[in-house]
């Protein structure tokens, strides 16, 4: 699905809104001035109301007669909306809100990807190990650059998911990815990473094997090893950023 900004000016006063209310710029409870608004984005109101509406699906915003369209507050947002997932990281930024939805993302991952990877195991074809294998490779060229390495690690996990044969844990790609791809960029981006090759590598040789006791427990490690590449860039930052001050 291509994101909102490449489906014209629709689209990009989606995003635009979108990423005001995500970062705070208009904030929980606030009322829309919809004129003000048309104004400033240079849209129709009809164009604009069309854009709350797609926001108003995501459980974003509402309306109510006497108040107009306000913002809702953020236990009521679909956060495992792909699209507000991706709005939320978007941007480059790493705020203490990104951190936590990481780190939340985390733990959904260590809850989800541990047991689709004992199905896969299972159930893997030869076409599901050979797009593993793929994502591999594509993983372990070295000097191919940050994005590159991100998309391999995205397309071995989406192959994992596939291997599952189970419709709904494939779906669960949406979730995850817009969030994945965020910390892979942050940790891609660092000299202090680990080499995340060997831990995806013992994946799929437990996966190749039919075994789905080694792919939990390598599974398990490699989640672990995440959150050590995150845990340890998010402190080496706050330690530059106090000696920058």
């Amino acid at each position: 699905m291509s994101p909102y900004a490449r489906r014209g000016v629709h689209g990009q006063t989606v995003e635009a809104l979108a990423r005001r209310i995500l970062g705070g710029d208009i904030p929980e409870g606030a009322t829309l001035d919809l004129v003000a608004l048309q104004s400033e984005l240079d849209v129709s109101l009809t164009a604009l109301r069309e854009s709350l509406k797609v926001l108003a699906a995501k459980g974003m915003v509402d309306a109510r007669q006497k108040r107009g369209t306000f913002v809702r507050a953020r236990a009521d947002w679909n956060l495992l909306d792909a699209d507000v997932l991706r709005w939320q990281f978007e941007g480059g930024r790493t705020t203490d809100a990104d951190r936590a939805l990481l780190h939340n993302l985390a733990e959904v991952r260590a809850i989800i990807e541990p047991a689709a990877v004992r199905l896969a195991a299972e159930r893997r074809t030869d076409d599901d190990l050979i797009a593993l294998e793929g994502a591999l490779v594509a993983m372990a060229e070295e000097d191919a650059g940050a994005a590159h390495a991100v998309e391999a690690d995205l397309a071995f996990h989406r192959a994992l998911l596939a291997a599952t044969h189970n419709e709904l844990l494939e779906r669960m790609e949406m979730v995850i990815e817009s969030g994945l791809a965020h910390r892979d960029r942050i940790v891609h981006s660092s000299p202090h990473s680990e080499d995340p090759v060997p831990a995806h590598r013992a994946v799929l040789d437990a996966v190749r094997d039919r075994d789905p006791l080694a792919a939990e427990a390598a599974m398990r490690a490699l989640l672990d090893q995440a959150g050590r590449d995150l845990d340890r860039i998010g402190t080496t930052d706050d330690t530059e950023g106090a000696r920058a001050q």
